[in-house]
């Protein structure tokens, strides 16, 4: 099989606006709704009550709605670049980029809800004392998939110079 240096560019912008939906949907239907360890404000406003339990709903459907729009923002940019020019597909691109914009969700999202705004925590259900750890394995699990989906992207870079039969980038000595 021949392979073409015209392939179009890959739909990285795509892939991470798909990676931030899905993460995003991931937190509000596990967190939120299959464990219920918290909801959107549930720190602010303790589930406790049915009046904040009906609060607490609406952020978590205004959340999602949000998290559903991100989605069809990714979808359209897929489509834009899809409908435009051949595109160069790619495994690793696709999961590296859906791994950093899922991992980059998780990070900007414990570091504003939890740890500066405080609105809740990934484990309410926890003794408060205990809170700060699940808090923290969050940023842990978010840093992580960031730094396996950079691996991932650059992987697919690489092969796609392979393939195009360009040399393949070597790391620079530090000098």
């Amino acid at each position: 099989m021949t392979y073409r240096s015209t392939y179009g560019k890959f739909p990285s912008a795509a892939a991470l606006l798909l990676g931030i939906g899905l993460g995003g949907f991931l937190d509000g239907i596990v967190f939120h709704q299959v464990l219920q360890w918290h909801h959107m404000a549930s720190s602010w406003y303790p589930p406790t009550t049915l009046e904040n339990l009906r609060l607490n709903t609406l952020w978590d459907g205004l959340f999602h709605s949000a998290t559903y729009l991100v989605v069809v923002a990714g979808i359209a940019a897929f489509w834009r670049t899809a409908s435009t020019r051949e595109l160069y597909w790619s495994v690793e691109m696709l999961v590296g980029g859906l791994l950093v914009g899922w991992g980059g969700f998780n990070l900007v999202e414990g570091l504003v809800d939890h740890e500066v705004l405080g609105i809740h925590h990934v484990n309410e259900t926890v003794p408060a004392d205990q809170r700060v750890f699940w808090d923290l394995a969050f940023l842990v699990w978010g840093a992580l998939m960031v730094v396996l989906g950079r691996g991932l992207i650059a992987l697919g870079q690489r092969h796609r110079r392979i393939r195009d039969g360009a040399p393949a980038a070597r790391p620079q000595a530090a000098g």
